[in-house]
């Protein structure tokens, strides 16, 4: 990408792959909390390759207490510094997910923390006066760490792999792994043998 980061092309691209029916799931390999708000149900995950996990919308609740249209919001609280911004002062964890658990977005909660209705969570009153004062700092945040959708990435057929060009071999010569491009070559009659498998059925 050139105008947009690459976390806005995987989420355009997974946008794009859930509006095509012929797509059966789609996976985003990245751990990153940010594209946690681009899951959708169990049709449009993350997945964790150092875990091994999957993480559906289900998945995200558990993990950050809010839904995927909230994690923005409050990657803008608590902050995120995979993309270098340090969130509110006094905002963590658990007070982010109790919030907009209730108000959904930062735009939606109300400035006096009397309006908040929520008793059990401590320091309601510094948090509601640190937002206030900090407002246009905490939607800076919530723009940065909000995935991008109106990127053209193209279809998805588009974006099948027809195996390595010529270049591939000077770059893999170049890196001293010379291997890789055995391997693409590999991957390419692979996936060729389970093409016609799959075609022959």
């Amino acid at each position: 990408m050139v105008e947009h980061e690459a976390d806005d092309a995987l989420g355009a691209a997974a946008a794009v792959a859930d509006a095509d029916e012929r797509v059966e799931q789609v996976w985003i390999v990245t751990p990153d909390k940010d594209l946690g708000q681009c899951v959708r149900g169990r049709r449009v995950v993350q997945y964790d390759r150092r875990k091994r996990e999957v993480i559906d919308e289900a998945g995200v609740v558990a993990k950050f207490g809010v839904g995927p249209a909230s994690i923005a919001d409050y990657l803008a609280l608590v902050g995120d510094s995979a993309d270098g911004f340090p969130g509110l002062p006094g905002w963590g964890a658990k007070s982010a997910a109790a919030v907009l658990a209730k108000f959904t977005s930062i735009e939606a909660i109300p400035a006096s923390s009397g309006d908040w209705g929520l008793g059990g969570l401590r320091g309601v009153e510094k948090l509601a006066r640190t937002l206030h004062d900090q407002f246009a700092d905490a939607l800076l945040f919530k723009r940065i760490a909000t995935i991008e959708l109106d990127v053209d990435v193209g279809v998805v057929d588009d974006w099948e792999w027809q195996g390595p060009t010529a270049a591939f071999s000077a770059v893999a010569e170049r890196h001293g792994v010379p291997e890789l491009v055995g391997r693409a070559d590999a991957a390419l009659r692979r996936r060729g043998a389970v093409r016609r498998v799959a075609s022959a059925d």
